[in-house]
């Protein structure tokens, strides 16, 4: 969720369910390989998290932020180059959120992309371009958001087309860069590091997630989804 003022009649990018048979559905349809796949974390107990597929390889979380404007102070711009990839996201890009962390986690982890698919077209265009700049192409992408509106609608809740009070939640990513723990989030001033000493991205994840808990800076009103093998 991005920040949007206005109420528009509705939106450009709707929201997705955090459903992770939609997910993976969708970013197979977007060219990621069928080797790889978004799973649930059902607990962040190790009985439960000994169950989930690996490698894991990145982290996309749903929360409900306590406070957005404190929030997005959080990252900088001077770390952009410590990622492969890293964009910004625009009211325009209203509830893109949750494919904005997809993109994120992908573009920044060793799972395959099909060159000539919607996102590997996406990430050929914008390989060499400021987040300001990839915003605006996923902006203006025309296939890509006829493709997100079609997945927006599918899941067991209602699809919200429109009126932003609806939508409490937020996708951000997290991934494991040369040793860093770093969150990937477009209404960020950049990407955050987390830690500068991890070498596991789902339990790091976790313990940052945790943290956040018991500081009140998230609702315990979350989802936890992992990209991970097949």
């Amino acid at each position: 969720m991005a920040d949007t003022k206005e109420d528009k009649a509705e939106f450009d990018w709707p929201p997705l369910e955090s459903n992770p048979e939609i997910f993976t559905t969708y970013m197979h349809s977007i060219g990621l390989s069928s080797q790889f796949q978004i799973g649930e974390v059902f607990g962040f107990d190790e009985e439960l998290l000994a169950f989930l597929p690996q490698p894991t390889h990145g982290i996309i979380v749903a929360v409900e932020r306590a406070s957005w404007a404190e929030d997005r102070q959080k990252g900088s711009a001077d770390n952009i180059s410590l990622v492969d990839f890293y964009m910004d996201q625009s009211g325009t890009l209203d509830n893109a959120c949750g494919i904005i962390a997809c993109i994120h986690a992908s573009l920044n982890t060793p799972v395959e992309i099909a060159p000539d698919s919607i996102l590997g077209r996406f990430h050929s265009d914008n390989a060499d371009k400021t987040p300001a700049e990839r915003c605006k192409s996923l902006e203006e992408n025309k296939e890509f958001k006829t493709h997100h509106k079609g997945y927006a609608m599918e899941g067991q809740s209602a699809p919200v087309t429109s009126d932003q009070s609806k939508v409490n939640h937020h996708f951000i990513a997290f991934v494991v860069k040369n040793g860093m723990l770093i969150e990937l989030d477009g209404t960020k001033k950049g990407p955050h590091v987390i830690d500068s000493n991890c070498d596991d991205v789902l339990r790091g994840s976790i313990k940052e997630i945790q943290r956040r808990l018991e500081d009140g800076e998230i609702t315990d009103k979350l989802s936890m989804m992992t990209l991970s093998a097949a």
